[in-house]
């Protein structure tokens, strides 16, 4: 039995949370610094994580604990309804406007959600000692890292951070790649982004781990078995690889290649997302074959026109010739308190754009067809690969693989649950860059000229020592010219 003693004031109450399984058990005794639990529906997930962070504001007093979940309805229902139900009113005061639980010895519980970039302003500067994720594959690998920064403090409390979760989602990828394959960054130019793996914990559990819940409703089983067999083999059997977990399902290291310098003869572009929350701008190149290479990106958030198109120009090398820069077409919009529109605004402060196509499916499609390989013929990019290794084909589409974030959130950007053929609009925060590459995709771009095409054309006119007068106007009139 799970047992806890509590002390109210006036006595000693002994608090029952009921039998955990095996698996569940060893989630409580856990003592790394990041532990995962499931992997499957059914292994009690939720019901572990109420019955851990309970019993440790009851154990530690003072402690403070944070709960999150990417929705608060779900939080709500899943996590804080039940956990109320669990304990008895005399030992915790609940405050619904700011979502926290206050016990008698000082612990506290906050329970909030995550819905993208605005939750990093929530999350600033605030200080925790655990950190419960409930299905984080529901978060981007960004939130998971910036909640870390949240565990500090000089206390002797434990510094945990606890996640539960099943495949597929946003954070399919970076949960798999640490609990299940547990691939490291093991980087010696920067150690500080190391990975150690002795503080990860995976304990996995599906619905046969959970004998409670089969003997309640038997029934579960069989509905796990009528999913589609994807989602069956994932939520049923716990298979990590059953689900893919994005959109750009093709998109990998193929697309990626080590910065190099960019020629001269190759066109350069800019295209941007932006709004209040997110100024997301990339810089790309076209080769020989036509294929576009991203160079360069930038983002940052709550920049004005003003300061948006200085960025931009600063982030622009000097000498660097930008033939075109494409923004979305909300930027013609006309503003209601001066009448003019972003793209005036724009033109105003330096940088002047050209309206791109909004057609989020037609543009999507675009980027996924140019991540199709094509043949590789520009000479110097087979110059780049060492010498008869260059590969006959290409992607199309080709990413410097120092652009993190815009390799991360093509990673992690789900499809829509109502429209496969379009890119779902949650969580926001992985959307900025996607809607800058993909304003760029859709906009006509021209191959790089091959280089000193045109010299070649004067250096024959040389050859045959035309002068001026033969070379502009075909040499000196003649009789049939006269009486044409």
């Amino acid at each position: 039995m799970a047992k806890q003693r509590a002390y109210d004031g006036k006595k000693t109450l002994t608090l029952d949370f009921g039998t955990l399984t095996p698996k569940q058990k060893e989630f409580m005794k856990a003592q790394t610094f990041f532990v995962c639990y499931g992997g499957a529906r059914g292994g009690g997930k939720s019901h572990v994580a109420r019955v851990k962070a309970a019993g440790m504001c009851f154990r530690y007093p003072g402690i403070r604990i944070l709960m999150v979940r990417c929705h608060y309805p779900e939080l709500e229902e899943n996590i804080i309804r039940p956990l109320q139900r669990m304990l008895p009113e005399e030992v915790y005061r609940y405050n619904g406007t700011s979502r926290i639980m206050t016990f008698d010895n000082g612990s506290v519980i906050k329970f909030g959600h995550w819905d993208g970039d605005s939750a990093e302003n929530e999350y600033q500067g605030v200080e925790y000692d655990v950190v419960f994720v409930d299905e984080a594959t529901q978060l981007s690998e960004r939130a998971f890292r910036y909640l870390t920064t949240v565990i500090r403090g000089v206390n002797d409390f434990p510094k945990r951070f606890y996640l539960t979760c099943n495949p597929g989602g946003i954070g399919h990828r970076w949960v798999k790649r640490l609990f299940i394959d547990r691939q490291y960054i093991n980087d010696p130019d920067d150690p500080e982004r190391n990975e150690d793996p002795k503080d990860y914990t995976f304990i996995p559990a599906t619905v046969d781990d959970n004998p409670y819940l089969l003997e309640a409703n038997p029934m579960y089983v069989k509905q796990l078995a009528n999913m589609p067999e994807d989602l069956r083999r994932a939520h049923r059997y716990g298979d990590w690889d059953a689900l893919g977990g994005n959109y750009f399902k093709g998109f990998g290291d193929q697309h990626l290649f080590r910065p190099f310098k960019i020629p001269e003869h190759w066109p350069r572009y800019r295209s941007f997302d932006y709004g209040l929350d997110m100024f997301a701008m990339g810089w790309e190149t076209v080769d020989q074959d036509g294929r576009s290479w991203v160079y360069r990106y930038y983002e940052k958030p709550d920049l004005v026109v003003e300061e948006a198109s200085a960025q931009a120009k600063a982030h622009t090398l000097p000498g660097e010739k930008i033939q075109a820069t494409y923004a979305p077409p909300d930027m013609w919009a006309r503003l209601k308190d001066t009448g003019k529109t972003m793209a005036e605004l724009f033109m105003i402060y330096g940088l002047p754009i050209i309206r791109s196509d909004n057609s989020r499916v037609q543009g999507h499609m675009v980027m996924k067809d140019m991540m199709q390989p094509i043949p590789l013929n520009d000479p110097y990019v087979k110059s780049l690969f060492p010498a008869g290794q260059a590969p006959e084909k290409l992607p199309g589409l080709m990413i410097f693989d120092n652009l993190d974030r815009l390799i991360s959130d093509i990673r992690d950007i789900q499809a829509d649950e109502k429209n496969p053929n379009d890119c779902a609009k949650q969580p926001h925060d992985v959307t900025h860059s996607v809607d800058m590459l993909r304003y760029y995709c859709v906009s006509r771009t021209l191959a790089a000229e091959e280089q000193r095409a045109k010299q070649a054309e004067f250096d024959e006119m040389y050859k045959t020592k035309q002068d001026y007068t033969e070379w502009m106007c075909g040499n000196v009139p003649t009789d049939d010219y006269m009486s044409y």
